[in-house]
Formats: C-alpha cells, structure tokens, sequence
C-alpha cells in the first residue's frame, strides 16, 4: 500500500499480486538459466533466444502491470472529482506506455 495525500492506498495489481509474482519467478529462473548458458560457453546464438525470451516475458509483466494500472488506479482517478489528479494520473500512465514502447 502506499500514501496518497493522506489515504492508503492499494496498487493496482493488488489483485493479481500472486500472479505478477509467479510470472518475475519464471523471469528470475530464465535469467539464472542464462547465466548458466554462459559459465558453459553456449553457443551464443542460443544464449540470444534465451535473452530475447527472457526480454518477452519481461515484457508480458510490464504489460500486466500496466493493464492493471489502468484499469485501477487510472479509472479511479477518472471517477474521483479531482480533474487535476485525473491529468497527473493520465500522463504518468502515458509516460509509462512511451517508455514500455521505447524498450
């Protein structure tokens, strides 16, 4: 939970907490998988395909997280009657969208 202008508050995955963590479970077993690849000099166009799932399932995460921000944490603010906290929330979520898009 986290204060906002005095109100605790939960995060929007709160919900799906267990699942957003299972799926960072399997993203830590893939990246220990890959530093197995390289201790034993695999070939590198495997370690690659590992990397680039891993980068896909890390991607999946994101996604999840933001679907969930959205669908909690910005339709929330766009009910409250606060337009100002609707706008804050709105850009923080599409400065989110511009940094998932970059990577």
């Amino acid at each position: 939970m986290r204060r906002y202008r005095g109100v605790m508050t939960t995060p929007g995955y709160h919900s799906d907490k267990a699942a957003v963590l299972a799926r960072l479970k399997r993203v830590e077993g893939q990246i220990r998988g890959l530093q197995r690849m390289v201790d034993d000099d695999t070939y590198c166009i495997d370690v690659l395909t590992q990397v680039s799932a891993a980068t896909r399932a890390l991607q999946g995460v994101a996604v999840q997280l933001l679907d969930d921000h959205l669908r909690h944490c910005v339709t929330n603010a766009m009910q409250a009657d606060d337009a100002a906290e609707s706008d804050r929330v709105i850009a923080e979520a599409s400065k989110a969208i511009e940094r998932l898009v970059k990577s």
